[in-house]
């Protein structure tokens, strides 16, 4: 795995390819990315499910009365879509692929050559990540085509929601894969953070349907930061301070989540 190497040569010696962290995890990238398209179970779950899910919710969200509370079918279709393809497309994705590859011994390998921790950490999540932000401007097109959603008020908000909540669920999957034994479990430990978050982040039922004291509660979850800057993003009802707490609140989680993968991530086969 060493793409994008230069050779280093001095008189009287020789130096054989000089890497760089971008090179290497490019490399990585590249090998996850064929390995990924070869699991089917994989691209199902993690492309076909988020893309699906949103839309089988439309009978139910046309009877909450959303325009009661200042929303839209489609602004409440669009955030939960994004939310679904974190869940299902990154955050348990990536479980599964952490926890295959600790089982199968190849992070262990990896580790011997010339890639560092954080490397390969972020090598494997590249195209699950990538994939996912490829998911969530599809989905913001197709609903803005298919439920007439507007162009978003405040672009800058539902960018930076996507972009944290993309970098929160793969920590988030890294830090579940180390408490999972086998990939078949990874459906049971994920199964938590994914119904928590469906039911009380607003990803199925906006928070600005729930009693303020419950919702209050509900916006520390760590998906809830997230799908309140991308539907403020769209809608631009999102005050300076409601934003900025938002911000704070997905940071917060973000930070937490890359410090538990540092401090627990799991290289060796758990016996």
């Amino acid at each position: 795995m060493s793409g994008g190497t230069v050779t280093q040569s001095s008189p009287g010696s020789v130096r054989g390819p000089v890497t760089t962290p971008v090179s290497r995890m490019a490399a990585l990238a590249r090998a996850e990315l064929t390995l990924l398209g070869r699991s089917k179970a994989t691209i199902i779950a993690a492309v076909l499910v988020p893309l699906g899910l949103p839309f089988s919710l439309r009978p139910v969200v046309d009877d909450m009365n959303v325009e009661d509370s200042g929303l839209s079918v489609g602004l409440v279709l669009l955030p939960a879509a994004i939310g679904f393809s974190m869940l299902f497309g990154v955050y348990s994705a990536l479980t599964g692929i952490y926890t295959a590859r600790r089982e199968e011994l190849v992070l262990k390998r990896l580790r011997t050559g010339e890639l560092r921790d954080t490397e390969v950490i972020a090598g494997s999540a590249l195209p699950v990540f990538a994939m996912g932000l490829v998911q969530c401007v599809v989905l913001a097109v197709g609903c803005t085509a298919f439920l007439d959603v507007p162009a978003p008020e405040a672009p800058h908000l539902a960018v930076l929601g996507v972009l944290l909540g993309l970098v929160m669920c793969s920590a988030l999957g890294a830090v579940t894969a180390s408490v999972t034994r086998t990939v078949e479990s990874a459906q049971v430990t994920t199964m938590p953070f994914v119904l928590v978050s469906m039911v009380a982040s607003g990803v199925a039922v906006p928070l600005e349907l729930l009693p303020d004291r419950v919702a209050s509660g509900f916006e520390l979850l760590p998906l809830s930061p997230v799908i309140t800057l991308v539907r403020g993003g769209w809608s631009g009802d999102l005050s300076a301070y409601e934003a900025l707490g938002a911000l704070a609140t997905a940071l917060a989680w973000t930070v937490l989540a890359v410090f538990a993968v540092r401090r627990w991530f799991r290289w060796e086969p758990r016996r």
